[in-house]
């Protein structure tokens, strides 16, 4: 059963999702002067609405200031990107993915112990 893939997003779109997921909350000031770039404020409340409706963030008002907050964690957004990918091409085999990774050397020694030691805890039942 193939997953929706993830919506589309911007340069700027990610360019403010990292500045979220790396900074926590923050305001669209914030996210401006951050970013580095003649931008507007207006431009960053406008981006940061359309990833609020895309739910990649959601938003608390403190005082009369919206602050934005990362709906998801980067890793399970990046995880579920990934598996709309496979889903795709592979069918949703991920050990073709992962099988050809190493086949191709992406993965460095110390990610492959990494990996090793997440599936020995998940097989234990760990978590």
């Amino acid at each position: 059963m193939a997953t929706k893939p993830p919506p589309d997003l911007g340069d700027l779109e990610r360019d403010v999702m990292r500045l979220v997921w790396n900074h926590g909350p923050i305001t669209a000031e914030e996210a401006r002067e951050k970013l580095g770039r003649p931008l507007k404020e207006s431009t960053i409340r406008t981006v940061l609405r359309r990833l609020e409706e895309k739910r990649f963030v959601a938003h608390s008002v403190e005082g009369r200031t919206f602050v934005y907050r990362a709906a998801e964690a980067r890793s399970l957004v990046a995880a579920r990107a990934v598996k709309s990918v496979i889903d795709w091409f592979c069918d949703g085999a991920i050990d073709e993915v992962l099988v050809g990774m190493v086949d191709q050397q992406m993965l460095s020694p110390d990610q492959l112990r990494k990996l090793g030691e997440k599936i020995a805890k998940a097989k234990s039942g760990q978590n």
